[in-house]
Order: C-alpha cells, then structure tokens, then sequence
C-alpha cells in the first residue's frame, strides 16, 4: 500500500504529490486528509522550507471524493449518515483551517482535472498555477451534493461570486 500523499524535498521547496493515479488521486479514506493534515504539521515545525508544491501524480491533480467508494459506501463514504457527518467534520474539514494555519504558502500546481473536493483543495492553497491539461469543475451538484469542505466560502473569493455561482449550480466544467 502506498501513500496517499509523497512528500520530497528540493532544497527550501517541500513537494507534496497526490499519489492514487489509477483513480485520479481521489480521496477514499479518512487517512487521505489524515497525511495531508500531517504533512503541514511537519511544515510547520520546520522553518527551512520556504514554499510547498501540491500536485498530483500521473494525468490530474485530484478527482475530490472517490466516486467509486461514494457508491460502494466505503471508506470516507461507509456508515450511518451521523458517522459521515463527523468523517466529514474530523477529516476533510480539517484540511482548510490545517494549510490556512500554514504561514508557509502553498502553491497548487493543477494538472489535469481538479473536480469537486480537488477543484476545493486547490482553492485551498495561496496560489493556484494551472497546466495547459487543468479542468476545473465544482461538480457536487450533479451528485445532489453541496460542497462541504470550504469550497462555498473559497470559490467565490478567487472567481468572484457571478463565476462562482454557475461553477456551483451548473457543475460545468472549464479548462485552464
């Protein structure tokens, strides 16, 4: 079993890569938020690192909830609605207030998709850099959900609110 998360190092640059490529580095188990709340702890704690890179491996950055274990219910997903809420509360809630926390910046480095809680995720870093590959979507909509993990607060400050409201009630995608 591998890492969610790899970290490297390349001199004051701290590397951190989503890495599940073969489900478009999804997140699908409560350990996903655990490592990344983990790796700004580590950050945190080490003044030689000046900037962070997230990225994710292979074709996108991050597909958000894992679509497969959402239908399975496994996972983040499995459980009584009131195990969901607090999966949701003591997991992937925490990553926003854990890399705002951070007074190191944290550079997004989009590739690929970023839908859904990946699109919120990069909102979540001070500076989004888009490759020519990056699509953005804020998809909960077409799964009858609402973004639950900041992105309805994160959203409309970086695209402003008009932008923001078609992304959230159309599910549309954009390129970069």
């Amino acid at each position: 079993m591998t890492d969610f998360l790899l970290k490297s190092r390349d001199g004051p640059v701290a590397i951190w890569t989503l890495n599940r490529p073969e489900a478009r580095n999804a997140f699908s188990k409560p350990e996903d938020m655990f490592e990344i709340e983990d790796a700004c702890e580590e950050v945190r704690a080490d003044p030689s690192v000046r900037v962070v890179v997230l990225t994710g491996a292979g074709a996108s950055f991050c597909a958000g909830g894992d679509i497969k274990a959402m239908r399975d219910r496994t996972g983040i997903f499995e459980g009584s609605p009131y195990r969901l809420r607090n999966r949701y509360r003591d997991g992937i809630q925490r990553i926003p207030m854990a890399l705002y926390e951070l007074e190191t910046p944290v550079i997004a480095a989009v590739n690929g998709h970023a839908i859904g809680a990946g699109l919120d995720l990069a909102c979540m870093c001070d500076v989004r850099i888009a490759g020519q590959s990056a699509r953005f979507a804020e998809s909960f909509v077409k799964l009858g959900l609402v973004s639950g993990d900041g992105g309805a607060w994160l959203l409309p400050r970086i695209v402003g609110i008009s932008k923001a409201s078609q992304l959230s009630l159309t599910g549309e995608m954009i390129d970069a």
